[in-house]
């Protein structure tokens, strides 16, 4: 058992993350990616909340404990996914795909604002059915017209979207970050490679 003091091997182990799936082997989250940093992945480990899957090659030693740093771990106990997921700006540009409404250009999240479709000046309101993602210049266009009177529509009706739909999504935006050891634990579709 770790006595708290537990020093890695090398210097900068911040660049050991893990890979964190949910109990039936799927990633918690798609985007962003599920990951714990390799001091909260050595407690679960120690505390027996998760199964490890794979390791780096990089140790973390006490006194009296040795551990290989997990790079992929899976919790014990199953965490259902939110049925709803939240209002949020970044869950409106995931929705929509990082991709202005208006114009069809895909955008970093930092420069896509969002829209009210039909404007909060016009009693629209700001929810799922009323909210689009948009770039800068499509937003100050479009105003506080209704899209009729603009002719900007957007291109897909705003709607709720599952958490499913979400997780999905956010499949299509991998991180900078891969650990080869992810690599079979992440998108499940794509077509195997034959050798």
């Amino acid at each position: 058992m770790p006595d708290g003091s537990l020093i890695p091997q090398v210097s900068g182990p911040g660049g050991f993350p893990a890979l964190v799936l949910n109990a039936d082997f799927r990633p918690l989250s798609y985007f962003p990616l599920s990951v714990w940093s390799w001091q909260d992945a050595v407690k679960a480990v120690v505390l027996e909340r998760v199964s490890v899957l794979s390791e780096y090659e990089t140790e973390v030693r006490s006194p009296s404990f040795s551990l290989r740093l997990p790079s992929v771990i899976a919790l014990r106990d199953y965490i259902p996914a939110a049925r709803r997921p939240a209002f949020t700006r970044f869950n409106v540009f995931l929705r929509d795909r990082f991709e202005c409404q208006y114009c069809g250009e895909a955008k970093p999240a930092q420069e896509l604002t969002f829209d009210h479709v039909i404007p909060r000046s016009r009693g629209g309101r700001t929810s799922w059915q009323n909210v689009v993602a948009a770039c800068g210049p499509c937003n100050l266009r479009k105003g506080s017209r209704l899209p009729r009177e603009c002719n900007m529509l957007p291109r897909q009706e705003p709607r709720q979207p599952t958490s499913w739909e979400l997780q999905e999504n956010g499949r299509a935006f991998p991180p900078n970050h891969l650990h080869e050891s992810w690599r079979d634990y992440l998108y499940w579709d794509s077509e195997l490679e034959q050798g």
